[in-house]
């Protein structure tokens, strides 16, 4: 018997099937989710704003508006938040509470893989194929890059895609059990707003999609309502579906869980927040550059292939596999047996959506991760259980394919060997390309990947009949290496980052209270790190070096209006860089230097001397 038949056909018990299924997820969830999740400090810049916006909250007792360093935070509504602050009531504040929510939704989501495909994953319906299909989805579904690591940032963008993505498979286990009527021969619009209570799965289907909007905005609402659009249309089953998904109830519930935080947000804070939130980080990033985060347009072809890496050589064939442009067998298919073609319109859609939009970021194609898991899933179980026949001529794609994922890998190790050269300068981390060359790591993750890529050389070196099936085990390998890369290359890389970029900033925050003195302020000259605040536990000033010098200087009135309102409080902590010091004109001995760590300096400045020495750098220049 052939080793994938094995794989297939090997006797499992029901009782032990399902106890090996739910230890191998939790399994899995632990290792790659929570293992090591708060062994690190939170990473400038985005995700002490979260966490210190959070905490705010606990601490004010203000759960409507969100604010960060004294200051308002719209840029994203309050689920994140509330969630970090339910977990710091439960495991106090510290890392683990921070990322706990993003590490849960990558849980719920790769779980949410596994049933589906447990139930959905192939239309054959035997029971072995199941299985493996939702093991194969549910692991690419965890394992890879992008869902790694943000599942592991204290951000709302896992928030997002669990939710998004738990919605929109909550939708297809509605769309696909049920029964589906006869449609009438005519359909009037208003026919499909009745007031039908939508079941169980079109519940969940509301209920995901309103905390999706309460994660991240309109985009948890617009997409989901973008893909499922499509697809109803290409299956020619939108207004029977719209009828039973029951779209009045449907919108009062999705109200019910999305309009009251932001009436009172509004009722709080007005117009600002409209112009902020809708007006700045929705439609101003979709229409025009927001922070500098262009790209081009082939931006995203690039994210998904590393960030879904090894798994995303395998997606154009799984696409191609579905024959979509071919409409009329799948409108005449049942919906059960849609599942592959409705991942498809999930992660397309998605992709061109942001491809679309002028801001980009690698994380805002994060939600078509699970699409993508499932889509390779299936094709991969159609590899491995069906009995056809595996030549070269009939499937040239799939040989193609694996030769493809041979030479990407290796040149993804050829990429990791050479990386210290491809560094550029950190102003964080003194020589930053040595620090990453004298740890190792490029080493360990080159020769991983190279030796992923000779292993599946070899597997597939016999061309012969009786040996092609070697081919269809390329999986194997893909899965070993992607999990030596996981522990052994992401997992330290994650401890380096740390220790070259954050331990120093750490270090001085929590210097700070045994050095202030009462009523001294705390200053960061120079640069702006938010995780001071969080650390810290206090108000920050960050000042930047040029501000110093423009004319009604912001910085320059605000010591000269700090010492007019207490002219005691001559001091303040400052947390800058020697070269930034220099740049304001001041000498080393006209500060002492309280704690070093890095590239950082903790030190005591006097407001005058400050001063005095910036009029006089200015009149000197």
């Amino acid at each position: 018997m052939k080793f994938a038949d094995t794989i297939r056909r090997g006797p499992v018990q029901p009782q032990a099937g399902r106890i090996a299924a739910i230890a191998g997820l939790v399994a899995i969830a632990i290792v790659a989710f929570l293992w090591h999740l708060g062994s690190v400090g939170l990473v400038d810049e985005t995700e002490p704003l979260f966490a210190e916006a959070a905490r705010q909250m606990s601490v004010t007792g203000n759960w409507i508006t969100p604010y960060f360093n004294g200051e308002t935070r719209f840029d994203k509504p309050p689920l994140i938040y509330w969630l970090m602050a339910i977990g710091y009531s439960i495991f106090g504040v510290n890392e683990w509470a921070v990322r706990l929510p993003s590490a849960l939704s990558a849980i719920a989501l790769m779980a949410g893989c596994f049933f589906t495909l447990r139930r959905f994953g192939v239309p054959s319906g035997d029971r072995r194929d199941l299985w493996l299909s939702a093991w194969i989805g549910s692991a690419i579904a965890a394992l890879n890059l992008e869902t790694l690591v943000w599942a592991r940032q204290g951000v709302s963008d896992m928030l997002l895609s669990g939710c998004m993505g738990l919605g929109l498979l909550s939708f297809f286990w509605g769309y696909a059990t049920t029964p589906e009527k006869q449609p009438p021969k005519t359909v009037k619009f208003r026919d499909i707003f009745h007031f039908q209570f939508p079941n169980q799965w079109y519940l969940g289907f509301y209920i995901w999609t309103g905390l999706a909007v309460l994660a991240k905005g309109p985009v948890g609402v617009v997409l989901p309502g973008l893909i499922i659009l499509c697809f109803l249309i290409y299956v020619n089953r939108l207004f029977s579906v719209f009828r039973e998904m029951g779209l009045i109830w449907g919108a009062i519930i999705f109200g019910a869980i999305t309009v009251p935080w932001y009436v009172l947000v509004i009722l709080e804070n007005g117009q600002t927040y409209i112009d902020s939130f809708f007006g700045y980080h929705n439609f101003k990033r979709f229409t025009r550059v927001v922070n500098g985060h262009s790209a081009p347009w082939y931006f995203y072809f690039i994210v998904v292939a590393i960030g879904f890496m090894p798994w995303s050589v395998y997606l154009p064939i799984a696409f191609s596999r579905l024959q979509f442009w071919k409409r009329s067998p799948w409108t005449r298919q049942p919906r059960f047996t849609h599942l592959k073609l409705f991942s498809f319109f999930w992660f397309s859609c998605i992709f061109l959506f942001f491809t679309v939009s002028v801001t980009k970021l690698p994380s805002y194609v994060l939600p078509l991760m699970p699409a993508a898991a499932i889509s390779v899933a299936i094709f991969w179980t159609e590899e491995l259980t069906q009995n056809r026949d595996f030549s070269f001529a009939k499937n040239r794609g799939f040989f193609v394919t694996v030769i493809v994922n041979i030479l990407f890998l290796a040149a993804v190790a050829i990429a990791i060997f050479v990386s210290p050269n491809l560094i550029g300068p950190d102003p964080a981390v003194q020589n930053l390309p040595e620090w990453v060359r004298t740890s190792g790591l490029p080493v360990v993750g080159g020769v991983i990947w190279m030796a992923t890529a000779v292993c599946i050389t070899w597997m597939i070196r016999d061309r012969e009949a009786t040996h092609r099936d070697r081919w269809r085990l390329v999986l194997i390998p893909n899965f070993l290496g992607f999990i030596l890369f996981f522990g052994l290359l992401f997992i330290p890389g994650l401890f380096l980052v740390d220790a070259a970029r954050q331990l120093p900033l750490r270090y001085l925050s929590e210097r700070v209270e045994t050095v202030r003195q009462a009523d001294e302020e705390l200053w960061m000259l120079g640069f702006e790190k938010p995780s001071v605040v969080f650390y810290t536990r206090r108000p920050v000033q960050f000042f930047e070096i040029r501000d110093f010098f423009k004319i009604q200087s912001p910085p320059l009135f605000y010591v000269i209006e700090s010492l007019k309102n207490d002219p005691e409080s001559d001091t303040a902590i400052a947390i800058s860089r020697p070269k930034d010091l220099q740049k304001l004109g001041l000498d080393p001995t006209d500060y002492p230097v309280l704690a070093e760590r890095g590239r950082y300096q903790l030190i005591r400045l006097s407001k005058q001397i400050l001063l005095y020495r910036v009029l006089n750098h200015t009149s000197d220049s």
